[in-house]
Order: structure tokens, then C-alpha cells, then sequence
């Protein structure tokens, strides 16, 4: 009979001790998410493998305060966290599921995160609550079919009928790979204005995903991050009323903000998956039996852990040390960009080592590492892919622009 392996049992791998003086507030926001995430692999196993959305979950999460990744909600009469506490919260949970990481991100990184920086009073009155319990699903729809990476060019317009009071706005264009775009709700849509005082400019607009023209389909056959979906949109001519725009954006630099939040979130998350293929490498190399001992006592193995845990605990230095600069009002963008490159590079590095000291175990989904494997490929490449974080960061170096 083929033996079975524990592997899901977490180890809290800190070599260096990273984490051991922080807050006890924000331990016990990183104690919430653990509570909340044990028990779900399983679930999320499935769901993985039948590209299933478990919005419950997510839900479930905000009932729990979950969900407003540092973003102040105390004029809501929610508990707020802090950035570090968010960062916790965010590794936590993609160590247990990159699917449900990545939801708790888009609802409350992205969407609830907009709507409180940007918003107006009756529209966080009226929709705030509901994206931070997660009532109401939110997503952030910048990404277009045919601008990833270069955001800024965006296509989709927002037309206005009447004057910027009392008329309406008329959007036309498309996006993709929108979390949450087709589950309901609504949706922050990034636009580029004609006529009225910000003509030519990009600003967000909030449109309920059932405005007539709004047009959604959720993207199959993903290889990664399968238990989330993600959108194609379509907007054809969706109509909003004046009201509709966030007044806090003015231009894409808004947008920007909100990524710059996120790029933080992005790397901490590559901590969780990370550290969720080290704690299966190093749970297997102890219980599985090659030559008559365990892996483990065999010197290639202890030197692959070694390694994997040397870079385990670099990622884990960077994002501590880059959230502490936050807090202080201290981080650049080329700072927050160096801690996404660094971090989801050596996710990808830890991943693959991990899933070949698993052998052909490995490559099962009930042993973790090859699903987060395949969900690294996509936190690496979403909020600024590897070679936009690059030249972000050899712009900061030299001076010299290399985008064009």
C-alpha cells in the first residue's frame, strides 16, 4: 500500500527570527487568517481542479475582517490593520491557497482600496460596507486585451453626454483578466475620459456588473490560479450617470497608487507560496524512506532545504523590512517594485527545487507544490511583470529611462 505523507501541516519556518517582535495586534490578525485558512486545502483542491470559485470563502472571510488590507475602515466601525498586519494576512492565506490569497487581494487591495481612496461619500455609503464583508464582490478592471504592461496606453473610453454634473457618461472598450469581473457586483472601471474639464485624462468608474452593455465571460483553461476567475469584459455602451466617477481620480497616477499598495501585497503573497513549498519539502525529506533512511539524512537533500530556506528567509527579510518602510512614509516605488521581483523570483526558484526533491510525489496536488507552482507563475507576471519591475528599478539606478 502506498504510503501517505503529511504534508500540509505547517512548520512557521523563520530561521532568523524575522517575525518574532512583531505587534501582538497584527500576530493576531496572522492567528485570524490561520483559523480561517486550516482545513481548506482540501476544499481548495477541488475547487483547483474544476476551475471552481468558491465565493463563499470569500465571504466568509470578510464576515471575518479579512478582507481591507490595511486600507482604513475605522469610519465603517470595522478594526482596522496595519500594513504589516495585511502583509501577514496575505502570506497566510496564499500559503494555504493561491486562489483564495489572490480573491482576499482583488476585493480588498484592489476594490475596496479604490473605493476608499477615491470615492465619494454616498458612494462609499452606499458600497463600502458590502465590498469589505464581501456582500458585494468588487474587482478592478485596468488590464486590456492589448495593454498589460503598458497600462498607461489604455484604450477604453468613457464618453460624456451633458455637462460633468448632471449627464452621463457613455464607455466603450475592453479588459481582461479582471478578478471578480463576471461574479457579480461592481466593477472599478479605468477609462479614458472624452470631453468636460479632465478630457484625455483616466479616471475610475464605478459600474454595477448588471449595467445593460457591461458584457462579462470568466476565462477557462488557466493553468494557475484556477479557483479564481478572472474576466474578459466587454463594455458596450454602458451608460452611468455623472455620479458614477470616483472624484479622487483624476488621472492614471491614481491607478498607479492603488498598484503601488498592491506591489507589497504581490510579495508577501510569494513569502506564503514559498513557504508552503518548504514546509512540504522539508515535511516529505523527514518522513519518506529512500536506501533504507529518510531522504532527509542524505547530504544532497539537507543541502537543497538548506538552500531553500536560506532564500525562505531573504524573501521574508524584504518584505518585512520594505512594510516597515511604508509605515514610516520612507518606501519609493522602485523600493516596492525591488521587493515584487526579488520575492516572486525566488518563489519560482523554492518551487521548482521543492518539487524535484518530491520526486514524482511532486507532482500530485494533494502534496501542494506543484498547484503552487503553477500559481506562482501568476502573481509573478500580475502587478508589473518581472521585466517592468526591472526597468523600473535600472531607471532609479541610472536615470535612464528604457521603456521605449
Amino acid at each position: 500500500m502506498a504510503q501517505e505523507y503529511d504534508i500540509v501541516t505547517p512548520l512557521d519556518l523563520d530561521y532568523y527570527g524575522v517575525f518574532a517582535d512583531i505587534d501582538e495586534a497584527d500576530r493576531a490578525w496572522w492567528q485570524r487568517a490561520r483559523e480561517f485558512t486550516t482545513g481548506v486545502e482540501e476544499r481548495m483542491i477541488g475547487h483547483w481542479q474544476r476551475e471552481e470559485y468558491p465565493t463563499d470563502l470569500v465571504q466568509q472571510a470578510g464576515q471575518l475582517g479579512l478582507l481591507t488590507d490595511g486600507v482604513d475602515v475605522s469610519s465603517l466601525g470595522m478594526k482596522p490593520m496595519s500594513g504589516m498586519a495585511a502583509g501577514l494576512l496575505n502570506m497566510e492565506t496564499s500559503r494555504a491557497d493561491g486562489s483564495l490569497g489572490t480573491a482576499l487581494a482583488v476585493q480588498g487591495g484592489l476594490a475596496l482600496r479604490t473605493l476608499m481612496l477615491f470615492g465619494s461619500e454616498a458612494q462609499k455609503a452606499q458600497y463600502a460596507e458590502g465590498i469589505a464583508t464581501a456582500s458585494v464582490l468588487g474587482s478592478f478592471a485596468l488590464t486590456e486585451p492589448d495593454h498589460g504592461s503598458d497600462s498607461v496606453s489604455l484604450e477604453t473610453t468613457a464618453t460624456l453626454h451633458g455637462d460633468e454634473q448632471s449627464g452621463h457618461y457613455e464607455i466603450h472598450g475592453a479588459k481582461k483578466w479582471i478578478g471578480n469581473g463576471a461574479s457579480g457586483g461592481v466593477t472599478f472601471t479605468w477609462a479614458r475620459v472624452s470631453g468636460g474639464e479632465f478630457d484625455g485624462q483616466v479616471r475610475c468608474f464605478l459600474v454595477p456588473q448588471e449595467t445593460p452593455g457591461y458584457r462579462a465571460e470568466v476565462i477557462e483553461g488557466k493553468a494557475s490560479l484556477r479557483a479564481i476567475h478572472q474576466a474578459l469584459i466587454r463594455y458596450e455602451g454602458v451608460t452611468v450617470p455623472a455620479d458614477a466617477v470616483l472624484p479622487g481620480s483624476r488621472s492614471f497616477k491614481d491607478a498607479a497608487t492603488v498598484l503601488f499598495a498592491t506591489r507589497l501585497g504581490v510579495a508577501w503573497s510569494a513569502v506564503g507560496h514559498a513557504a508552503a513549498c518548504v514546509e512540504s519539502a522539508l515535511n516529505y525529506a523527514k518522513q519518506r524512506k529512500q536506501f533504507s533512511k529518510p531522504i532527509g539524512a542524505h547530504q544532497l537533500v539537507q543541502e537543497r532545504l538548506s538552500w531553500m530556506v536560506s532564500e525562505l528567509t531573504s524573501m521574508q527579510l524584504h518584505v518585512k523590512h520594505v512594510t516597515e518602510l511604508d509605515a514610516a512614509g520612507r518606501l519609493s516605488g522602485p523600493q516596492a517594485s525591488m521587493a515584487k521581483y526579488h520575492n516572486t523570483r525566488k518563489a519560482r526558484q523554492i518551487a521548482q527545487t521543492a518539487r524535484d526533491l518530491l520526486g514524482g510525489n511532486g507532482i500530485l496536488l494533494q502534496n501542494k507544490v506543484a498547484r503552487h507552482m503553477a500559481d506562482i507563475e501568476a502573481i509573478h507576471t500580475y502587478e508589473g511583470t518581472e521585466s517592468v519591475q526591472s526597468l523600473i528599478i535600472g531607471r532609479d539606478l541610472t536615470g535612464y529611462s528604457a521603456f521605449a
